[in-house]
């Protein structure tokens, strides 16, 4: 096992910059997740720690060892690639056994190793097969053998399930998981899929145009995103204009384009001051979808009355749905706020169905909402 060091690593192309001030620690046996869209820096900088890559300044040390500017066949890393990179004129096991035929390693133990890890990968009995034969999947698994065989201390991953279909996916982030688990050494996984990552990751390392924005445990960064970005990258959510109207020790109160005005409860009175322009989140999990009462009201308080005494705040609109569709375990609903358009999710689709046209009530608590500065930084409630 080992851990890994990255200090203010940078790498430029030309007048290009793909990856700016990157530094974190990972852990040793950690399972780091780099997570962010194509073309935020996360792939680079795996290859360089791999050295396949050279930064164009920083340091990137390996069980406190500088290696910066070592090539990658000095390193105790091994790298699993998104096309599997094997090789067609080798069998399965020839392929499995390279990295050891090159370190030197005798023939008998080379075939024990490739035996073990295939095994280890379920791809026992296939020693003997033409790779270009196998479905995606299984050079996928051949491929992960093949790094794993050379027993490195750190195991990197650029996105090596991404052209894999999405029920032989999460069958293999969960085998990742496991073998993870099993082998207890430093893994360090890049992908653009939230899912993955949530599934797979100790840590994830969240980066946007080169740079390293968040690092944290999964409930960590989806609870408390750092800034508006991470935010709407990591799910699907509501974002509403809203603007400060008052601020105190208890809460904030802003107007809304939902056509009513909200408290969001804090436990300090924040950075904000009247007039503030702010875009609020409300994810689909904090809605509670209702119709509304007889009378068409939307039963919310004035907002004077909405904090509770328990530093709880209830808000309900009403408006009409848009369109429904059904995603097998769970219907979302879109509707239309006051001419803002706002969704929201129910698991139990049978139960109080609504159609286009039907009147919609959304609830809920202030406590729930985040709120986002113009510049994307968070407000600290």
């Amino acid at each position: 096992m080992s851990e890994i060091t990255l200090h203010d690593l940078e790498k430029q192309y030309g007048e290009t910059t793909a990856v700016e001030e990157v530094s974190v620690e990972i852990e040793d046996g950690e399972l780091l997740c780099l997570l962010g869209p194509s073309g935020s820096g996360k792939s680079t900088t795996l290859r360089m720690i791999a050295g396949l890559e050279t930064p164009t300044s920083g340091e990137i040390s390996i069980n406190g060892d500088d290696v910066t500017d070592d090539p990658a066949y000095e390193r105790t890393t091994s790298t699993v690639f998104q096309d599997w990179a094997l090789f067609p004129h080798k069998t399965v096991r020839e392929n499995v056994e390279f990295g050891l035929k090159m370190r030197g390693v005798p023939a008998d133990e080379r075939a024990q190793r490739a035996e073990s890890m295939l095994e280890r990968v379920q791809m026992d009995g296939y020693g003997d097969d033409d790779p270009t034969n196998l479905s995606g999947g299984q050079k996928q698994r051949v491929a992960l053998a093949r790094s794993l065989a050379v027993n490195p201390d750190v195991l990197l991953l650029d996105e090596p399930l991404s052209n894999l279909d999405k029920r032989l996916r999460e069958d293999m982030q969960i085998e990742l998981r496991e073998i993870h688990e099993d082998l207890d050494e430093t893994f360090v996984h890049v992908t653009h899929d939230q899912d993955e990552a949530f599934t797979l990751a100790d840590r994830i390392g969240i980066m946007d145009q080169g740079e390293l924005i968040q690092v944290g445990d999964p409930d960590e960064v989806y609870e408390n995103p750092k800034n508006q970005f991470i935010e709407s990258f990591l799910g699907d959510t509501n974002f509403v204009n809203s603007r400060v109207t008052r601020a105190t020790a208890d809460a904030v109160y802003v107007d809304t384009d939902l056509g009513t005005e909200l408290v969001l409860p804090t436990d300090a009175e924040p950075a904000v001051d009247e007039g503030t322009a702010l875009t609020l989140s409300l994810r689909p999990e904090i809605l509670s979808i209702d119709q509304p009462s007889a009378d068409g009201g939307t039963a919310a308080a004035d907002a004077s009355e909405q904090l509770a005494t328990d530093g709880s705040s209830r808000t309900a609109v009403t408006g009409t749905v848009e369109n429904v569709v059904y995603r097998g375990s769970t219907v979302r609903y879109s509707a239309d706020i006051d001419g803002t358009s706002m969704f929201a999710e129910r698991t139990d689709a049978s139960t109080g169905a609504l159609s286009a046209d039907d009147q919609i009530r959304l609830e809920w608590n202030g406590a729930d909402v985040l709120a986002f500065r113009e510049d994307g930084t968070r407000v600290s409630l």
